[in-house]
Order: structure tokens, then sequence, then C-alpha cells
């Protein structure tokens, strides 16, 4: 079960051939007093995956949420244009960190918690690009104003981390090795026969 209603989260786990139904978490995603948007990432995915396994005890829950910041200022989805704009400006020629959290909670067990971190240093932008980057991709729902699986790629110089789908929204090569770690296949191939 996927606990987000995330059209690019569905998308990535489709990639991995499981059956699963989505059932959002819809959980308060403010940040704590002091709260890094690291340790935010790690709190929501957790909180995402709990939240949703009360309401479906048998199934193992999938829960992720990313946070993306600048010198420690999280960005958030921008919602508009100019938004977007903004954001990319700030962005333009810097590095940030991207950090994706994902937590799977079994029926029965404990809950697994990894967080996976990415370095990425954007190429100096103009205005003029950042308009028909904005214009092209329409990053509108995405953090940091990018969508790296699209034409957003055009705009690194480079990104440093281990597992390239935790930049678009969930980390395929941990979950897999989570579902490992719980059973999840041996209990599939149970149910099956």
């Amino acid at each position: 079960m996927l606990a987000s209603h995330s059209s690019y989260k569905r998308q990535l786990l489709d990639r991995l051939g499981l059956d699963f139904d989505v059932d959002g978490a819809d959980v308060d995603e403010s940040a704590r007093e002091g709260e890094s948007p690291g340790s935010l990432a790690r709190r929501l995915a957790a909180l995402k995956a709990r939240t949703v396994a009360r309401r479906h005890p048998d199934a193992c829950v999938l829960g992720a949420d990313q946070t993306i910041d600048v010198d420690g200022t999280r960005l958030t989805k921008p919602g508009s244009r100019e938004a977007a704009c903004r954001q990319l400006r700030t962005l333009s020629g810097r590095t940030h960190r991207l950090t994706t959290a994902v937590a799977l909670q079994p029926p029965s067990g404990e809950q697994l918690e990894e967080a996976i971190a990415f370095e990425m240093e954007m190429r100096d932008l103009t205005d003029d690009d950042i308009r028909r980057y904005v214009d092209e991709d329409e990053p509108l729902d995405c953090a940091g104003s990018y969508k790296i699986e699209e034409a957003g790629i055009r705009l690194f110089r480079s990104m440093r981390g281990d597992d390239y789908t935790a930049i678009i929204g969930l980390p395929l090569t941990r979950v897999w090795n989570m579902l490992e770690e719980v059973d999840y296949f041996e209990q599939l191939r149970l149910d099956r026969t």
C-alpha cells in the first residue's frame, strides 16, 4: 500500500512491477520549530506510513517524503509560475540538498526507515533560461521548481547521491531492499500457493 496520492510516486512504484493500492495519509506537513529539512522528511515519511497502516493493519504500507533545502532553508512546492521562477533564481549556480525519506510499516514488526540525500549543483541560469524552463515543464507542484525526470535535467551541472529515483520522490532500490528485509516477497509467494 502506498501512503501517497502523488502521481510521481505511483509511477515510480509501478516500475517495480508490484500490485499495490493507494491511500494518501493527508497529514500535517508543517515543520516543527528547529526541525531540519532532513529530519522533517524522515518524520513525515514515518508518520504517513503509520497513519495509513492504522487504516489497513494487514497491509505493508510505504510512506515517503522529500525536502529540498539551500543553506538550511526549506523550499516548498511553488504553486505559481512566479514562485517557481523565484526558487530557480535562488538555486541558480548553487548547490542544494535534496533528502528523500522512506518508511515501510509491515503488518507485524517494527517500521523500517531510510533517508537518501543528494547534493544537487545547478548551473548558472539567466532569467530567460528560467522562464523558458518553467513554461516548458510547469514544475509548480515540485519542491525546488524542477522536474529532473523531464527537461529539468538540463538545469544541473552535477548530482551526487546513490539512487537517482530518490530525486523524483521514491528511492526504488531502498524500497526493494526494505521489502526483502520484511520478507514481503516470501509472504507474497506463500499467499499465491
